[in-house]
């Protein structure tokens, strides 16, 4: 079942870091009425995956195209679970509510509940890997990726290696993207809306 076909569209309700506007800043590519290469793209690859993040960024279809790519290209050694704790701990810093709202049923698919996202959304997990995988995420978005000697040994300590942490990074950057094009474009979100922690 696609992403699209699963959730239904909900109106976000503004709070104080949203600009609350009525509608999306850029316009929205309509895959079934419109055409040129962003269309190409949700009639393609995103098929399944019609949702108005990708519409806006649609706008501009080499730079959904790259996104795509390295999204994928990125996933090679962290688990496809880890990736969403990648994605709701920077979704949870930015503030962006698309982002909470998308990989929090992205999660669940992967045997994540809402709980278990909104504890790692809160930075307070059980298991100790994960729990260290939130901690350097965190890190690296708070201080810029000055992480010291102890916070980077303490995270190889947890199991993580060179290439792992080469892919946090890269996911880290890969949902700046997606944060920072949601508060810019003001997307509208598409997903159920999860509890604020």
């Amino acid at each position: 079942m696609s992403i699209q076909g699963a959730y239904n569209r909900i109106v976000l309700q503004p709070i104080n870091f949203k600009k609350g506007h009525d509608m999306p800043r850029l316009h929205v590519i309509d895959p079934t009425t419109e055409s040129g290469p962003g269309v190409d793209l949700l009639n393609g690859p995103l098929k399944s995956k019609q949702i108005n993040i990708f519409k806006g960024i649609a706008n501009n279809a080499n730079v959904l195209e790259a996104l795509l790519g390295f999204g994928q290209g990125i996933k090679n050694v962290l688990s496809a679970a880890e990736h969403e704790v990648i994605a709701l701990v920077c979704a949870e810093k930015r503030h962006c509510e698309y982002c909470t709202a998308a990989h929090t049923m992205v999660a669940k698919s992967l045997g994540i509940d809402d709980e278990a996202s909104s504890n790692i959304r809160q930075g307070n997990v059980a298991d100790e890997k994960q729990q260290a995988l939130i901690d350097f995420t965190s890190l690296i978005i708070e201080t810029n990726g000055f992480v010291t000697d102890e916070q980077f040994d303490s995270f190889k300590a947890a199991g993580f290696d060179d290439a792992a942490i080469v892919e946090v990074v890269a996911g880290i950057a890969n949902n700046t993207f997606t944060n920072l094009f949601n508060h810019v474009n003001d997307t509208e979100i598409d997903f159920p809306i999860p509890a604020q922690v």
